[in-house]
């Protein structure tokens, strides 16, 4: 499974919520990134530079990682990437990835939101979390990055028939039950 959505939208919050119901491990290259960001890697420090910017981490950088992840014995029986793919080349190198371990994607669980909802959310998380990646310049660049390069992620899933979309606006519970409600429709 895949989730996808604009920056905000809830996916690493659902993602671990999917995680736990289904019993499938849940993949974070956002959370992989800021991880080698905090520890100093010279992965983090090449991610830091884009993830500062707003920008999406090079596709060279983000294709290894997660070539590395899904090679791995424990996504054997189901896995959840959340924030991957994110451009066109991505799908291409992904549909690689799982033809090569012998996986399929089965659902593409996309949450949707409203950009000016969206910002309200990031600038929140920000006054919180202190994440220097989230102030609205950037913001708002990540949102048109979205807009411009995720969303043709999905048309190319929609093609293969397998996107469900599910309205990320709402208390975290809401959301979480939409999604289990949406999957089971899915499946």
């Amino acid at each position: 499974m895949l989730i996808i959505g604009p920056p905000g939208s809830g996916k690493g919050t659902q993602a671990a919520r999917i995680s736990e119901r289904l019993a499938v491990v849940a993949i974070s290259t956002g959370d992989i990134f800021r991880d080698n960001v905090k520890r100093e890697t010279p992965l983090g420090l090449e991610a830091k530079k884009f993830m500062d910017a707003g920008d999406f981490v090079p596709d060279s950088v983000t294709n290894s990682m997660v070539r590395d992840r899904l090679a791995a014995e424990d996504v054997r029986e189901g896995f959840l990437l959340d924030g991957y793919p994110r451009t066109a080349v991505q799908v291409t190198e992904l549909d690689d990835i799982l033809r090569e371990n012998a996986l399929d994607l089965d659902v593409v669980l996309q949450l949707t939101a409203d950009d000016e909802e969206l910002v309200t959310r990031l600038l929140g998380r920000a006054q919180l979390d202190g994440r220097s990646d989230d102030n609205e310049r950037v913001i708002r660049h990540r949102l048109g990055l979205y807009h411009d390069q995720t969303e043709a992620v999905v048309s190319r899933y929609e093609e293969r028939g397998i996107v469900t979309k599910v309205d990320g606006i709402g208390s975290i519970d809401e959301v979480t039950e939409r999604v289990m409600a949406a999957l089971k429709v899915a499946s």
